[in-house]
This record gives structure tokens, sequence and C-alpha cells, in this order.
């Protein structure tokens, strides 16, 4: 894989090659968190999501092609990051992640771990588990600004419904601080189901990936 562009402008690229990043979550948001950090020249990846790509993705979805409708998100998503750099080292985990199946991971092995998955029990069990290591990302659904995501401590949020939740359990937990990719939109009311656009999660991911580019270059 030809990393000269990148290697132009963040020089040498050694440490991303040797780092290991797990993306929880295949999603709008985790499907191009993963790609932006595969052709950033991250060495080894880890990815885990229990879903299907299914009609309704391919409107957002990085993964979801109308070829590919019922196959395993994180079989779809393999075969994309391999063909992109096929000296990849890659790691799949069909499963939804929960408190209940948390040991099926070893969270050692990560340099730094990025939530994109959807239930708030999810993402508490991650930042109990990862502290530091874990950039979160919030609610992008019922959005359609694109320029309005922020990055921030989750005590620092505004106007993001989910984010009240999460400083709330955050608090019981004894979890002080956590580093999120949030929305300052008001979200748009609707239907339970959130609504999503092409142009607004994709935006997050790739927010997430710099973040994770850039903390990893410090090292």
């Amino acid at each position: 894989m030809d990393l000269s562009r990148s290697e132009a402008v963040l020089g040498d690229l050694s440490t991303l090659k040797s780092s290991h990043v797990a993306v929880f979550g295949l999603g709008g948001v985790g499907g191009s968190a993963a790609e932006a950090l595969i052709r950033a020249g991250v060495g080894e990846l880890t990815i885990v999501d229990g879903d299907v790509v299914c009609p309704s993705n391919i409107n957002r979805q990085v993964i979801a092609l109308s070829t590919n409708v019922g196959e395993k998100k994180v079989d779809a998503m393999g075969k994309r990051l391999l063909a992109i750099n096929p000296d990849l080292v890659l790691h799949k985990y069909d499963l939804f992640f929960l408190p209940e199946n948390a040991d099926a991971i070893s969270f050692d092995q990560f340099d730094l771990v990025l939530d994109a998955v959807d239930t708030v029990t999810a993402k508490l069990t991650l930042a109990s588990i990862v502290g530091d290591k874990l950039i979160c990302c919030l609610g992008t659904g019922n959005r359609i600004d694109p320029t309005a995501f922020k990055v921030g401590d989750v005590y620092e949020t505004s106007y993001c419904p989910l984010a009240r939740v999460m400083r709330r359990e955050l608090r019981k937990r004894g979890i002080n601080r956590l580093r999120v990719v949030y929305s300052t939109e008001e979200p748009i009311k609707g239907q339970r189901t959130p609504g999503s656009v092409s142009f607004v999660p994709p935006v997050a991911g790739m927010i997430m990936a710099g973040e994770a580019i850039k903390a990893l270059l410090k090292k």
C-alpha cells in the first residue's frame, strides 16, 4: 500500500503501522472510521459487529451495497479493508458487544478503541473497561449538518440527548472524563427509530479516525 501522500503530511508512519486499533460497530460511523484508519496506515485492526447488511443501510454505510445485503458486516468490511491493504492484520468478532460477552475480547492488545455502537449499555461497558484509550461517538441520527461535530469531553457537551444519559450513568460509575465526538446540532424530532442521511454519520467516523491517528502519532 503506497502511503507516500500520507507520509508527506504526517511524516514517519512506522508508529501507525505497528498500532492495533479496535472499532466497535460498523454502521455509518464505524465503517467510515475503520476505512479511514486503514487508508492512513494503521497496520492492525479489530472490528466488532454482530449485524448483517440490510437495505436500509445503503443510504449511509460505506460497506452496504445492493449486492451484499444479508452478508455479515464484519465479513463485508473485512473484504473491503483487505482490498485496500492486503497486508493489514485483521481480526473479526461477529458479535453484538454487551457486558455479558465483554470477556470474549482481550482489551490489553489495543492501542486505541473507537466506540461506534448504538446502545448505552455497550458504550458504558467500553468506557468502564478501556478508560483513556477510548474515543466515543455520540448521536448522529436525526441531524443534517455535518459541520456541527466537535471533539471534547462528554461533560462539556450540549444539545445531545445521548450525552445527557451518558453523563448521568458515567457519574454513577465514577468515570470523570470521556473523549467524545458529538454534534452541537439540535436533533430533528421524528419517529422512534432515528433517521439518518449519507453525509452525517460518515463525517463523524472520519473525525474519530482523525483523532485516533493524531493520538497514535503522539505516542
